[in-house]
């Protein structure tokens, strides 16, 4: 079998998603990379990738533009990978939208066998594709820690009478990756509850903080009842989830006035007091919500 002709079958066992069909086209101790693997695979961690992006896309698959030998044993494919995201990648729920990406493939093969595949894609092609933000920071810099974080709004714009607020460390990225999955799924249920208002979820490295606002101080019992978070706290006591947290319920002091600015004379204004209009005779934007 030629170069060309392992390299075809290695690519149709990819499209025929078929996890064994790939490994069987590499020799011994043969491995695969590309920007996203963190590094060299091979084996069962090659098997558990291929099997991760198929789980994401179950339609995943590569069309072959142009493949020729570059050298001897070397195959140099150009590939165009299309898919479309029904599963959870990177701990995220599905988005339903359709990936294309171009991509290179450098195959190096001997006595018959791959002994290396070298992939290159643009790495944000796929997150962009996906209507997702690529956010590019340092972890750390002296005092400042960076991170991400998340809202979810209940469409009320009342003046809160509370806030809940819970932090938990983490104690890996699977340990993140499970909390935020739990805490996505709770705000879900939140959005249905009497008295919610809004949630805001950070992450920062392995330190994971909620705060949601609620009207009144009573309203964050509903949490208690069961559903999402009742599976949440038993997994925390129990061994699966986080490796430590406090929760606690605010009752806040003061909550300020709401500061709008006119459109027409960009006057700053306070909105309850100015009924909604400006001293210009301008109707003011709607206020921001407290949370």
């Amino acid at each position: 079998m030629t170069t060309l002709e392992i390299t075809q079958q290695y690519f149709d066992a990819w499209n025929g998603r078929d996890a064994a069909a790939v490994l069987a086209t590499f020799g011994p101790g043969g491995t695969y990379s590309d920007p996203s693997t963190g590094g060299r695979l091979r084996g069962d961690a090659l098997a558990g990738y291929m099997n991760g992006l198929w789980g994401a896309f179950p339609d995943l698959s590569f069309e072959i533009v142009s493949a020729g030998e570059a050298g001897p044993g070397l195959v140099a494919a150009q590939c165009f990978m299309r898919g479309t995201n029904l599963g959870s990648m990177m701990g995220l729920p599905p988005t339903g939208k359709t990936v294309a990406v171009a991509g290179a493939d450098f195959i190096r093969v001997a006595n018959g066998k791959i002994e290396t595949v070298d992939g290159y894609f643009d790495t944000r092609g796929v997150p962009e594709q996906l209507g997702l933000q690529v956010v590019v920071q340092p972890k750390q810099i002296g005092p400042f820690t960076f991170g991400t974080a998340t809202r979810v709004w209940g469409g009320k714009n009342t003046k809160p009478g509370a806030y809940s607020v819970t932090a938990l460390q983490a104690r890996s990225a699977e340990d993140v990756a499970g909390v935020s999955e739990q805490s996505r799924q709770i705000a879900t249920e939140m959005l249905a509850m009497n008295g919610f208002l809004g949630f805001v979820g950070v992450t920062v490295g392995e330190r994971m903080l909620t705060i949601s606002a609620w009207e009144n101080p009573r309203d964050p019992q509903q949490l208690l009842r069961g559903g999402q978070h009742a599976s949440a706290m038993k997994q925390f006591f129990g061994p699966e989830l986080g490796g430590g947290g406090v929760t606690s319920v605010w009752v806040p002091d003061h909550v300020g006035i709401r500061w709008t600015r006119c459109g027409a004379c960009a006057k700053m204004l306070d909105h309850e007091r100015a009924g909604g209009t400006c001293s210009c005779g301008s109707r003011l934007p709607d206020p921001m919500a407290y949370w």
